[in-house]
C-alpha cells in the first residue's frame, strides 16, 4: 500500500505556501521531531504547538537522520509512514521530512513566525535556538512534563516481550 497524503510537502512547495499564507496574515509554526511510534504525548504536544499559531508545519526526521541521533535499531517506522501518521491528524496543516539533524535549513527557508520544541527541551537547549533568533523566529516550549516517550515504549516491550 502506497501511503501518500496532500499534507506531505518538498521543501519548495512548502515555501511557496508559506508565503502566500504570510501575506495573508497567518502566524506561522514549525515543530519537528522523529515522531516515531507515534503516541498521545506526541498528540497532546501537537495540539499545544497548533494553539500558538494559524498554521503548524511538522518536520519529521528522514530514517537516517533518526538512526544518527537515536542509534541502531530506530527507527521503528519508515519516514514514509511516520510522516502519513502526523499528516493524518487533524491539527497539522503541513509535514515535510528532512534529512539533515537539525532544521536550520528549513527555518531559513520558511521563516516561520515560531518554532516549537516539546518539554524535554529548554529554549536554551534547542540546537536551533540562537540560529532561529538571529533569523527573528522566536522558539516556544509547550507541555507542562513529558508524558510518553518512544524510547520508554520500546524499553517496555522489550523487557514484556523480549
Amino acid at each position: 500500500m502506497e501511503l501518500k497524503s496532500s499534507k506531505i510537502l518538498s521543501l519548495h512547495s512548502l515555501k511557496n505556501i508559506v508565503r502566500k499564507l504570510k501575506e495573508k496574515g497567518k502566524i506561522i509554526v514549525l515543530t519537528n521531531g522523529a515522531f516515531d511510534l507515534l503516541h498521545y504525548g506526541h498528540i497532546n504536544y501537537l495540539k499545544e504547538a497548533k494553539e500558538n499559531g494559524d498554521i503548524l508545519i511538522v518536520a519529521v526526521n528522514s530514517d537516517n537522520s533518526v538512526r544518527r541521533l537515536k542509534g541502531e535499531g530506530r527507527p521503528i517506522i519508515d519516514e514514509k509512514g511516520r510522516a502519513y501518521l502526523v499528516a493524518s491528524l487533524k491539527v497539522v496543516d503541513y509535514v515535510i521530512i528532512f534529512e539533515e539533524d537539525n532544521v536550520k535549513r528549513i527555518l531559513s527557508e520558511l521563516m516561520p513566525h515560531l518554532h516549537i520544541k516539546g518539554p524535554d527541551y529548554s529554549v536554551e537547549t534547542v540546537a536551533e535556538s540562537k540560529f532561529s533568533s538571529s533569523l527573528g523566529i522566536e522558539t516556544r516550549i509547550v507541555g507542562k512534563s513529558k508524558e510518553q516517550s518512544t524510547t520508554d515504549i520500546i524499553k517496555r516491550v522489550r523487557v514484556l516481550y523480549g
